[in-house]
């Protein structure tokens, strides 16, 4: 019987991937500040004092490591930028300092990464897995985390990242903030409306990391996104079209977008096409492969 630990195993992704592991019949674990309130195996992790029991990383055949502040939680002032980056770059290396420590070490360490790697940036090309990173604050970040991610692989362990992007689901995450306007009747394009945004249902990416536990991939980064493009605009008026509720046009003024969230506006005013081509070609399948049935799965 494999043995998964999970890193932010108590967030959206973390529930729905210990759910279908523990389904499939995988023993899981996650690393939890507050284990008796788990409602799963747990052991103890503390960010803030770097530590983390070491009976943990003597338990886990695969960590799968969700790890990491929430991007869209606040504006990013200062203060906020300094935690999205350190919760995911301190993470990383405190699993690494107790992975080069254990005796019997994991053989896989499978982390989330983010399509945000590519820049915030609106163009015709399609972004693939070997394209450098873009150069803003997101780009920086996810860069340096996965770099951070190769010191695990220099002590020997194989290594994969997936780069995800907007994950659809109705029990969380961005979908559940942009179905608010529309919900009141309100929905409509953001800025321009012609940014692409890359997506992916829950159910798709929980079986990414399933299809990347199970199968020896060629690659040690692939974007989890699902195979068809769509842009901002598409995607307001399909979600409006589910939620049964209006759509309207012209979109929100981009200058009111920023004035609102600042830097941070550029996640939503700004997204180019991203390949899953790279995936595919490997064998794995998706579910959802149009916006629609994507949606469908979240509100029918």
């Amino acid at each position: 019987m494999m043995k998964v630990l999970i890193t932010g195993g108590t967030g959206l992704v973390g529930r729905a991937i210990s759910k279908s592991l523990l389904e499939s019949g995988y023993q899981v674990a996650i690393l939890s500040r507050n284990i008796e309130r788990s409602g799963i195996m747990a052991f103890k992790w503390d960010f803030e004092s770097k530590y983390i029991d070491p009976e943990a990383i003597e338990f886990a055949d695969v960590i799968i490591n969700l790890a990491g502040e929430n991007i869209s939680a606040k504006n990013w002032d200062p203060g906020q930028k300094k935690i999205i980056q350190e919760s995911r770059l301190h993470s990383v290396s405190m699993l690494a300092q107790s992975i080069a420590k254990a005796k019997n070490k994991p053989n896989h360490f499978i982390s989330a990464s983010a399509i945000g790697y590519y820049g915030s940036v609106t163009s015709d090309k399609i972004f693939v897995e070997s394209d450098p990173p873009g150069n803003d604050f997101l780009a920086n970040t996810v860069a340096a985390w996965e770099s951070q991610m190769d010191s695990i692989q220099n002590l020997g362990v194989k290594i994969q990242k997936i780069r995800m992007g907007v994950v659809l689901s109705g029990d969380g995450g961005a979908l559940r903030k942009m179905q608010l306007p529309v919900k009141f009747g309100l929905g409509s394009a953001l800025g321009s409306g012609k940014q692409w945004m890359p997506w992916i249902s829950l159910d798709d990416l929980v079986s990414v990391f399933k299809f990347v536990i199970e199968n020896d991939l060629t690659y040690d980064v692939y974007n989890a996104i699902a195979p068809q493009h769509v842009n901002n605009k598409q995607f307001m008026a399909e979600l409006s079209k589910q939620m049964q509720r209006p759509f309207f046009m012209p979109g929100i003024p981009a200058g009111i977008l920023r004035l609102v969230f600042g830097e941070m506006s550029t996640v939503v005013l700004e997204g180019s096409r991203i390949s899953s081509e790279r995936i595919l070609k490997e064998g794995f399948n998706f579910k959802h492969k149009t916006l629609q049935s994507g949606l469908m799965s979240v509100y029918s």
